[in-house]
This record gives structure tokens, C-alpha cells and sequence, in this order.
């Protein structure tokens, strides 16, 4: 009954390849676990939990860890992006293009110039 639910939230983990993942229910409670890549995905598992259950869920327990904290996320670039599309789609602010600009010196030499298939960092801020 719960884990039906909370399958959106099962789903984008499996979409996410969760790692060393899990689902128990025990005592009217969800109980759900694994390693997220990155902190942003870790946050997208939680905003779905929240979605579903409200801001304070009592009827789920889920520990997220997570496996690459250096960065909030790596974004392989698509046709037609920009710097500061990527910046507000991650941090809700197209100004914040120039963090990961910086963070991307080693790959990017101007901001303005980016390619599909180019694997950005997406800074911790």
C-alpha cells in the first residue's frame, strides 16, 4: 500500500541507478536506502519524497547517502544549452553561470562557447 504510494519516488531512483539500493516495509512505514551519484540527485530523490508525502512524510524513512560530494553534479552538455541555462536549471539562477564557468577553466575558455558532449561540473555553492 505504500510503496504504491511512493513508486514515483522508487522509479527516479531506478532512473537515477541508485547504488546499493533497497525497500522495506515495516510497520505501516517505507523504509528506502541506497547512494545517490551526487548531491543533486539526492536532492531530486527528496523533493519526489516530499511531493508525494508532504513536507514532513512520517509514513516513509529514507537514508540517502551519497557517493561524490566534490561537486553538486557533472552535466554532460546538450544541443542548444548555454552556461547560464545550465546555471538556472541547477541553482535557479542564470547569473551563477560564471561558478560554473570557473569550475570548467580546465575544459572551457570562454563562457559564451560550450559543446554538446562536454562534461561540466556543476559546482557546490
Amino acid at each position: 500500500m505504500i510503496k504504491a504510494k511512493y513508486q514515483s519516488v522508487l522509479d527516479l531512483g531506478e532512473n537515477l541507478n541508485i547504488q546499493n539500493g533497497d525497500v522495506k516495509e515495516e510497520g505501516g512505514q517505507l523504509k528506502v536506502w541506497g547512494t545517490a551519484n551526487t548531491p543533486y540527485e539526492k536532492n531530486l530523490l527528496w523533493d519526489e519524497i516530499k511531493k508525494v508525502g508532504g513536507e514532513n512524510p512520517t509514513d516513509i524513512m529514507a537514508d540517502i547517502k551519497v557517493a561524490d560530494e566534490s561537486v553538486f553534479h557533472r552535466h554532460t552538455v546538450a544541443g542548444g544549452e548555454s552556461l547560464s541555462k545550465i546555471a538556472k536549471h541547477y541553482y535557479k539562477d542564470p547569473m551563477k553561470y560564471k561558478a560554473i564557468f570557473e569550475a570548467n577553466k580546465n575544459i572551457l575558455s570562454n563562457p559564451d562557447v560550450i559543446h554538446p558532449g562536454q562534461e561540466l561540473v556543476i559546482p557546490n555553492l
